[in-house]
Parts: C-alpha cells; structure tokens; sequence
C-alpha cells in the first residue's frame, strides 16, 4: 500500500456536511484495510481566488496509507459530489502523522491570546486511536 495526501474543499453552504463525508471516506479507507495517518478538519478559509464565484471553502486534510483501486474510488466520489469543489491526491514517500503547519499556526494564536487548546487537542488524538 501507498501513501497519500488528500486535500479536498467543500462549498461553504454546505460545512454541516463534512463530519458525514470524513467518515463516509474513513470507512472507504477502512474497509479494505488501509489505515488513515492524519486527519484535519481545518474550517471554513478564504480562497486565494474565487472558484465557482466563491470566495471561501471548507477545507478538510487526509493522510492516508491504502491502494491505488482504494485512491481511484476516493477520486470518483469526489468528482461526483456536488458539494466538493476542489480536491487534490498527492502520493506521499512516507506516512505523515505529525500535525500541519495550519494546525499549529492556529493553535499557537490560541495560545498566544491565552485560550486552552488541550482539549482539541486530546480530541484529535482520541480520533486517530479510533481509525487506526
């Protein structure tokens, strides 16, 4: 099996929705043995230029180890579904399980402004241990 990174944009009108898409792909991923690495919800961003007339998107990131037949079917559900409008598949050498750069810079304003990010943190650490 591969490694990948999966970048994919949903339309912004449709953000309550992708809690239901990470575990639709999760399960994809899952249900032939292959494991996702990392997975960051990163929220709503400003787009560098507008896509479809929208200037905003909500961004989910994946790291995952699966199959080429695995990658192709993840592909065909993203070009299929109307609520993506972007997303990109990237192979990887390695499996990347460290946080993100945008994780990070997010967390660290938290940080900076005194909010207490131990909690999300924890949480995301609890959704890696129930996927892999």
């Amino acid at each position: 099996m591969r490694h990948y990174e999966i970048v994919f944009m949903v339309h912004p009108d449709q953000s309550e929705q992708v809690p239901g898409m990470i575990e639709r792909y999760s399960a994809i991923i899952s249900a032939v043995k292959g494991t996702v690495h990392r997975l960051e919800d990163w929220g709503r961003r400003q787009l560098a230029y507008p896509i479809y007339k929208l200037q905003k998107a909500h961004y989910v990131l994946m790291n995952i180890e699966a199959t080429q037949e695995v990658v192709d079917q993840l592909e065909n559900q993203f070009r299929f579904n109307d609520c993506i409008i972007r997303a990109m598949v990237i192979r990887m050498k390695k499996a990347v399980t460290e946080a993100s750069h945008m994780v990070r810079v997010k967390d660290d304003r938290r940080e900076h402004r005194g909010e207490d990010v131990s909690h999300e943190i924890s949480h995301d650490l609890e959704i890696r241990n129930t996927e892999g």
